[in-house]
């Protein structure tokens, strides 16, 4: 396990190189695009990451309703700050990134202004996705298909719960599986519903003042399978982004108080406490 006297100071270094003061990253990681089909059939793209060495392990990285992209600043058109400083972040441990669009190739910009009604892209598209980039690092002569994680957030990190439930018949038929699986502030109802038995070790982090994506249903999920759950004082929805400040998104129309918008916006310490447990894990799952 990580030493925590070192592991601060080290996710303090890889930050502040990661991001320089345009949110632009400094490390000079160029990740690869490369692409296969989804269980749907769907043509996907995806964006990879990998250390100069063997990797240590892969993770497999879903974005949240608003995709992969920034759409604003000097980042924009590429990797937003949040999925850069988490690949800055792997790459500096030895560990391989991949991140699969599921938004692009089906003409959508982004989920999170609609009603979740309404949304043409749901957890079932987005378990498709995850399963078949589980199955693609898998066949990397690079990769090892024991030494995978999932990851995701928000919308991501519901498709991360989607995508190891057993009770879900793609999941049970699915030869390669992520040997541990996090994520940062999903939304837990539907899981909890449909009975959510999760497959494989699971690790989720979250917001105590989420207006969006409230941790209460995921504390409830996590007691019922026995996952490890994690809750941040004084932290909102997206509370690992490096950039920006809380602010009140009033478009949002889902959330505690829906019409009324959400909350969203960084917590320094919760970062880094979440991504310090982040890399234990993932030492712990791949060594």
């Amino acid at each position: 396990m990580l030493q925590r006297t070192w592991v601060m100071p080290m996710l303090k270094l890889v930050l502040a190189l990661a991001m320089g003061s345009d949110g632009v990253s400094a490390l000079g990681a160029l990740p690869e695009p490369v692409g296969f089909a989804s269980l749907d059939g769907t043509p996907l793209k995806a964006w990879v990451f990998r250390p100069t060495d063997q990797p240590a392990g892969t993770v497999v990285a879903l974005h949240g309703c608003g995709g992969l992209y920034a759409t604003s600043g000097a980042r924009r058109g590429q990797l937003n700050a949040r999925h850069q400083a988490l690949a800055d972040l792997l790459l500096a441990q030895g560990y391989a990134v991949v991140f699969p669009d599921s938004l692009s190739p089906r003409g959508v910009a982004q989920l999170c202004r609609q009603r979740i009604g309404d949304r043409a892209i749901t957890q079932t598209q987005r378990r498709h996705d995850a399963l078949a980039t589980l199955n693609w690092v898998a066949a990397q002569p690079w990769a090892s298909a024991s030494k995978i994680a999932l990851l995701g957030w928000s919308h991501g990190g519901s498709a991360v719960l989607s995508a190891t439930d057993a009770g879900q018949r793609e999941v049970a038929a699915q030869a390669v599986k992520a040997g541990v699986a996090i994520a940062f502030y999903p939304g837990c109802g539907a899981a909890r519903k449909a009975g959510y038995r999760p497959n494989t070790r699971l690790l989720m982090l979250l917001g105590a003042l989420d207006d969006w994506t409230p941790p209460g249903p995921c504390v409830e999920l996590g007691q019922t399978v026995g996952a490890e759950v994690h809750v941040y004082p004084d932290s909102y929805h997206d509370f690992d982004n490096p950039v920006g400040s809380v602010k009140l998104l009033a478009g949002i129309p889902n959330g505690v108080h829906p019409g009324q918008g959400v909350h969203a916006g960084p917590n320094e310490q919760a970062r880094e406490q979440a991504y310090a447990r982040v890399l234990e894990l993932l030492r712990a799952a791949f060594d």
